[in-house]
C-alpha cells in the first residue's frame, strides 16, 4: 500500500511521524513523508521518501514576532488572538503549503493519507483521490470528549458540556482559519465546493474520520465517549541508531560524578534565553547539583559554564535520559514522553499551546512537581524544585513505575495495525484525480 504522511511544524511535529513511517515501511508499505524542507535530510537519513513542502511557514514561527506571539499564547483566547494577528502573514504561506501538499500527492498517488492537524489539506486529498484518510496527532485536541477539557482550556470543573465546548471551539477556528484556503484549492482543482470545506471529524459523506493519537493510555486514558475509530496507540518513539556514539567529553562528564539534571527546551528558548540560562545555572549552583544543558541558550558557550554544568548540541533522548537524575523541559509531547519512558522525575516549564497540558498531566501522574511557566522561572524557584526532583522518593518511585509501563508498549506497532485495519475496511477502487 502506498501511504502519504503529511505533517507541518517543528521537530516535535515531525519526529514521531518518521517513527510511524519507518514502522509502516518495515511492514511492507511504500511511504512518502511530506513536511517542511528543513527536515529533508532527517527524513531521508531514516530511509523514507521525502515530499517537499515549503519551509516559509516555519520561518514565521522562527521570527522575533512569531516567538513573541507564542510566548503570549498561554490559553485558548490568546492563541486565537495570535492566530488572527498573524493571519495576513500566514495566509499566503499556508496556501503555498496546500499547493505543495497537493503536488506531492499528485506525484505519489497514495492509497491512504495520514495527516497531522496542521496539514490542513489531508482530508481533501483523501476525498479528491477517493482514498481513506486518518487524522494522526500527538495531542488530544480534535476529537471531542466530556472527560477532560480540550488543550488550552482551563479545567473549571464544570463537567462534560464545558469540556466538549472547548473541542467545538477548536474545530470551529480550524475551519475558519484554513477553510477559505481549502475552498480556493477546491475551486482551482475542480473539486466540488461544499458548505463545509474543511472538517477533521467527518468526511463529505458524513463518515467519521479515523483518529490515531500518539499517546499512551498509561499517561492519558482513552476517553470512554470517543468513537471506536479513535484510539491512543501509545507513543511513536524514534530510537537512536545502533551506531550512534557520544563525544568523549560528554561520556567523561556523565561518568565524572552523580547523574546530572537535564535541562533543554527543544527548538524553543523564547526571546530571552540568557535569562533562562542564568536561572538554570543559578539553581544548579544553589543546590550543588550537576546539570546537562541542551543547546539553544542565546549564544552561551562552554567557556561561560561552571564545572558542574556541561552543554551539548544534541543527543538521542532514549540514550541520554536513562543516564540523568531528572529532566526539565518545555513540555512538548515528545520530550514529555521520552522523559516519562526513561522513568525520570520531570519538571515542565511551558511556553505555550499544549505544553501546560502536559505539565499538569505529569503532575497528576505524580511523576513531577507543579509546572513553572517559563515567564515565572527564577533561580530560587528552580532550586526548590530541583531538590524535589532529586530527593522526593515518592515522586521518583511514581516516575520509575510509569517508565516501566511505557517501555513495555510498542505504539508504532499498534498504529501500523490500526492503519492497516482502516485500509482493509475502507478498500475501494481509486478514483481518478
Amino acid at each position: 500500500m502506498k501511504i502519504l504522511i503529511l505533517t507541518i511544524g517543528s521537530r516535535g511535529d515531525v519526529q514521531p511521524y518518521v517513527a510511524l513511517g519507518k514502522g509502516l515501511k518495515a511492514a511492507g508499505h511504500e511511504v512518502t513523508l511530506a513536511t517542511c524542507e528543513r527536515f529533508r535530510e532527517f527524513i531521508e537519513d531514516h530511509g523514507l521518501t521525502y515530499g517537499h513542502i515549503s519551509d516559509d511557514l516555519m520561518k514565521i514561527v522562527d521570527s522575533d514576532e512569531g516567538k513573541a506571539l507564542m510566548e503570549d499564547t498561554t490559553n485558548i483566547v490568546r492563541t486565537v488572538s495570535a492566530m488572527i494577528r498573524m493571519r495576513r502573514q500566514v495566509a499566503p504561506l499556508q496556501r503555498q503549503a496546500i499547493e505543495d501538499s497537493w503536488a506531492v500527492a499528485q506525484e505519489f498517488m497514495p492509497e491512504l493519507v495520514i495527516f497531522h492537524p496542521k496539514a490542513v489539506l489531508g482530508p481533501a486529498i483523501g476525498e479528491k483521490l477517493g482514498i481513506p484518510c486518518i487524522l494522526a496527532s500527538p495531542i488530544p485536541m480534535i476529537v471531542p470528549t466530556g472527560e477532560f477539557p480540550c488543550v488550552g482550556f482551563a479545567d473549571l470543573g464544570l463537567g462534560g458540556w464545558y469540556n466538549r465546548l472547548g473541542y467545538s471551539i477548536v474545530n470551529f477556528f480550524i475551519k475558519v482559519s484554513a477553510g477559505k484556503d481549502v475552498r480556493a484549492w477546491r475551486e482551482a482543482t475542480n473539486t466540488p465546493v461544499k458548505r463545509v470545506n474543511l472538517d477533521y471529524l467527518a468526511d463529505q459523506d458524513g463518515n467519521t474520520i479515523p483518529a490515531l493519537h500518539a499517546i499512551s493510555e498509561h499517561v492519558l486514558p482513552r476517553p470512554g465517549d470517543w468513537p471506536r475509530t479513535a484510539i491512543m496507540s501509545g507513543y511513536w518513539f524514534l530510537d537512536a541508531e545502533d551506531d550512534w556514539r557520544p563525544s568523549r567529553e560528554l561520556s567523561d562528564f556523565l561518568s565524572g560524578g552523580s547523574p546530572p539534571i537535564y535541562v533543554g527546551f527543544g527548538s524553543m528558548a523564547g526571546r530571552n534565553p540568557e535569562r533562562l540560562a542564568a536561572a538554570v545555572i543559578g539553581a544548579l549552583q544553589k543546590t550543588g547539583q550537576r546539570g546537562l544543558l541542551a543547546s539553544g541558550w542565546g549564544g552561551l558557550s562552554a567557556s561561560d559554564l561552571p564545572d558542574n554544568v556541561f552543554m551539548i548540541d544534541q543527543a538521542p533522548h532514549d540514550w541520554l535520559f536513562p543516564q540523568v537524575a531528572a529532566v526539565v523541559h518545555h513540555g512538548g509531547a515528545g520530550s514529555t514522553a521520552a522523559g516519562l519512558r526513561a522513568g525520570k522525575p520531570t519538571l515542565v516549564c511551558p511556553f505555550f499551546a499544549d505544553q501546560p497540558f502536559w505539565g499538569k498531566t505529569v503532575r497528576r501522574l505524580g511523576a513531577g512537581p507543579e509546572p513553572i511557566p517559563q515567564k515565572q522561572v527564577t533561580a530560587d524557584k528552580l532550586a526548590n524544585v530541583f531538590d524535589q526532583l532529586i530527593y522526593n522518593e515518592r515522586m521518583r518511585e511514581r516516575a520509575a513505575a510509569i517508565g516501566e509501563r511505557l517501555r513495555s508498549e510498542d505504539g508504532v506497532a499498534t498504529a501500523v495495525s490500526f492503519v492497516e485495519n482502516i485500509a482493509e475496511r475502507t478498500a475501494q477502487p481509486t478514483k481518478a484525480a
